[in-house]
């Protein structure tokens, strides 16, 4: 160990599944409170344009373990598990005398192909997990635990921390199942909101209108929420407009209830760290793997490259360097948080990585040529589950283009010809929630040409493969 050691910041990273930044008070939530979160926006910074490069879990994960796009570190989709021999910032940093764990949900393995690399501990749920008395694989031992998944994580995570080496810096990636469908809220606030009805998001009826056959196909609208996800079947007698308003209601406030819990929990572990006397020397991150859909356009679950989905929450505390309160719209990926751990560290960002440090923004600093614009791809055509369609696209301050490839993976010579090509372009800035497609209006022609061409250099950039 360098004399250094002492001096470098442990590293507390929160993760859980699903949580869209508009249901964070910080985010000016209007369906929720969320204090303690809130606390850590309030002493650290809050990014406003977090994205993801895809909206699903494990590969969202993987970027944000290898610094690399999909495409790069191979998760393209659900099934794809992570080759453990590749770089990956947790290896860097264990290597270097950090003292490293990861607690929670992993998702990046199957049919018992758990083993996270680059930890000293490890305690993953398998798959999903559960959310009442779950099995974690610990260390390669199945074990059970009594209680609320998001509890039991919470308390791994702070026994680790207690009994680590006081000598070295430490990384803890705690990674939370909540809220992950189907939504079951712990004891505590089982009966949270119950009295009150949540309303319903400006884009709840959206009709699609002007947009693309993939947003009319999908089947994540409230609609196909099932009697698991909301409890029971709705009562009888009710018009469809009701039932759908019902299922709205079900889903929601459970989904909201599991964020109550994971809000406690993480305000345990900021106490913790006042009390051990660590906060002055810990970063600590609050994100999720991805955005999610609270009701907009009519759906819930994620995938799309449309802005609920595609914004990730990023709050992040640091009292040695960040100001407290301090808020950017300066736009980063998932892809930059393991160069920016590295930087921390005191160590260089692997040739490999393909994000950036953020830390000359966490100190108020856009250093030139800092991106701004970002490339997104989602690869799993027709999953048989949602039945979204593979598309990708680019995503400027104020335009998004998205073009639909439909093309399932391992086809690249043929189409899927009952989902013609299509393109979507959205004006941001006269459009915020998405729902005028401007795509093919004259008076865009030349913007969209644009964007185009700066597509085709971004996947250059990136070394991915341009689908005409």
């Amino acid at each position: 160990m360098s004399s250094s050691d002492n001096k470098r910041p442990n590293i507390l990273f929160i993760m859980s599944d699903d949580h869209a930044s508009h249901a964070i008070g910080a985010y000016g939530s209007r369906i929720n409170q969320t204090p303690h979160l809130d606390r850590l926006a309030n002493e650290g910074m809050r990014f406003d344009n977090c994205f993801c490069t895809n909206s699903i879990c494990a590969p969202s994960r993987a970027s944000i373990l290898t610094g690399t796009y999909n495409h790069i570190n191979g998760v393209k989709t659900l099934g794809d598990d992570l080759d453990g021999r590749q770089v990956t910032f947790p290896k860097l940093l264990q290597a270097d005398g950090y003292q490293t764990a990861m607690i929670g949900k992993w998702h990046l393995g199957h049919g018992g192909n758990y083993d996270p690399t680059g930890f000293d501990y490890w305690s993953v749920l398998p798959d999903q997990g559960d959310y009442r008395d779950p099995d974690f694989i610990e260390m390669g031992t199945v074990k059970k635990f009594n209680g609320y998944v998001t509890d039991i994580i919470t308390d791994k995570s702070l026994d680790w921390i207690r009994n680590r080496d006081e000598e070295r810096p430490f990384m803890l990636m705690c990674h939370h199942k909540a809220p992950h469908r189907h939504w079951e809220p712990d004891e505590k606030h089982m009966h949270l909101y119950e009295d009150i009805e949540i309303p319903e998001p400006v884009t709840f009826n959206d009709d699609y209108a002007t947009r693309s056959q993939a947003a009319v196909q999908a089947k994540m609208r409230i609609d196909d929420l099932n009697d698991l996800d909301t409890k029971g079947p709705p009562p009888a007698g009710l018009s469809p407009e009701e039932i759908r308003k019902w299922k709205y209601q079900r889903y929601i406030k459970d989904y909201l209830r599991c964020i109550a819990s994971i809000d406690d929990n993480v305000g345990r572990m900021l106490d913790y760290l006042d009390e051990a006397g660590l906060a002055e020397d810990t970063i600590v991150i609050y994100t999720s793997d991805q955005g999610f859909f609270l009701g907009d356009h009519g759906w819930f679950d994620k995938r799309f490259m449309y802005e609920e989905s595609l914004r990730m929450p990023f709050l992040i505390r640091y009292p040695r360097e960040i100001k407290p309160g301090s808020v950017s719209d300066t736009m980063i990926l998932n892809a930059d948080f393991a160069p920016t751990f590295l930087e921390y560290a005191g160590l260089p960002v692997h040739e490999r990585m393909q994000g950036f440090s953020v830390r000359p923004l966490l100190n108020g600093m856009i250093p030139d040529g800092w991106r701004t614009s970002m490339y997104y791809r989602y690869w799993m055509h027709l999953d048989g589950c949602h039945e979204v369609y593979s598309h990708y696209g680019i995503r400027t301050h104020r335009y998004k283009l998205i073009y639909y490839y439909a093309q399932a993976l391992g086809t690249t010579d043929s189409r899927d010809e009952s989902c013609p090509p299509e393109w979507e372009c959205f004006d941001l800035e006269q459009d915020p929630y998405e729902l005028n497609n401007v795509y093919g209006l004259p008076e865009y022609a030349d913007r969209i040409e644009d964007l185009k061409k700066q597509l085709e250099k971004l996947m250059e950039d990136v070394q991915d493969e341009y689908i005409h």
